[in-house]
């Protein structure tokens, strides 16, 4: 093997790991943006919505009784 091949071999590594550490650093940028995805559409991290409960539902309740 001679040294030309061998500087090849080395720079085709380094390229690869390159790419794997981009590959890698998008894949965790897609999986974030899904998550918030997900907890946005669950409503996670925000208070219970009272939009959709029959009236007088949600209110302040009467303890002295």
């Amino acid at each position: 093997m001679d040294i030309a091949a061998l500087a090849l071999s080395i720079i085709t590594a380094q390229a690869g790991n390159t790419q794997q550490q981009i590959a890698t650093s998008v894949l965790k940028s897609n999986i974030d943006s899904e998550r918030n995805s997900v907890l946005t559409i669950l409503g996670a991290g925000s208070p219970p919505s009272l939009a959709n409960v029959g009236p007088g539902i949600g209110g302040t309740l009467n303890t002295s009784a």
